[in-house]
């Protein structure tokens, strides 16, 4: 069980965990740019659209005692809601969905990758794992989408987000701030039982994972 809740030790007093996160959302939403920006602090706007699935590892230092190491599983946006996302999100403990401000069809969808989330993977008391809500690329927005913040924090309540942000990858806004956020709810949900080390250190790939990663700073609002 990698990728749900493992708790490593690692000395006396800090405690390593290891969560799986995925970043989901319509192709061309910014997915691999925004784990890019996270992972390496880069952007390019030269990335080929994502095969398959692409995998990230980042190390977040919480706090003194707590080291967060997450492993960020970039979802080909052409996949949609087909069957192989079912073994994509297996032991998912949170999730990024993401839109494109500049394309309204990609928000439409924001729902329908919510519920394949909702769907196709749970928490061990079968809970729906905390989502994050991304809305990519606000440094092309003709207005600033806090100007409809109620609106959002509904749509967000409504669809059982635990909150939104605005995000640029390009401008590095939003990106840090936004996965520490969903970090902390993912730690809310954690029952943090220790498991053995070498357990823990176990990573399962396919063929087709590689590397991808993503940052941003600054908070756009939550609606939870």
């Amino acid at each position: 069980d990698v990728c749900s809740s493992d708790l490593m030790a690692s000395g006396d007093d800090v405690r390593e965990y290891l969560y799986k996160v995925l970043v989901v959302g319509d192709l061309g939403t910014g997915k691999t740019s925004l784990i890019k920006r996270f992972v390496h602090n880069l952007f390019s706007s030269q990335y080929k659209a994502t095969i398959g699935v692409d995998f990230a590892l980042k190390v977040v230092e919480w706090d003194p005692q707590t080291i967060v190491r997450l492993q960020l599983w970039d979802i080909a946006g052409q996949e949609r809601f087909g069957n192989m996302t079912r073994v994509y999100y297996k032991e998912a403990v949170g999730a990024i969905v993401v839109f494109d401000v500049t394309r309204p069809p990609t928000f439409e969808a924001v729902s329908k990758w919510k519920t394949d989330v909702d769907k196709k993977v749970r928490l061990p008391n079968d809970d729906p794992i905390p989502v994050v809500l991304l809305a990519n690329k606000c440094d092309l927005a003709k207005e600033p989408l806090t100007n409809e913040k109620h609106m959002m924090d509904k749509y967000c309540a409504q669809h059982g987000f635990a909150g939104w942000f605005e995000a640029s990858a390009k401008e590095n806004i939003n990106v840090e701030a936004s996965v520490r956020f969903l970090i902390s709810k993912i730690l809310e949900c954690d029952t943090r039982r220790p498991v053995p080390a070498d357990d823990a250190d176990r990573i399962t790939l396919s063929d087709e994972a590689t590397s991808h990663g993503k940052n941003k700073p600054k908070t756009a609002g939550g609606c939870c």
